[in-house]
């Protein structure tokens, strides 16, 4: 396990390159966005299935 840790740590040094800050500023704002557009995207969903299981009930207990 040792072994692993060091060998981890030492790849992390070697062969990891982090992004700009201007990179990781656009990257930021292209998850924000996709990240809002599934929100709403579940939101719609959720709400168009709850009106027909709704309006499905409605019309089967009346």
């Amino acid at each position: 396990m040792l072994t692993y840790i060091k060998e981890s740590i030492e790849e992390l040094r070697n062969n990891v390159t982090l992004p700009s800050r201007a990179e990781s500023s656009n990257l930021m704002v292209v998850v924000a966005v996709f990240s809002i557009l599934f929100a709403l995207a579940t939101w719609g969903v959720d709400t168009v299935f709850s009106k027909l299981v709704r309006l499905y009930f409605d019309n089967v207990l009346n």
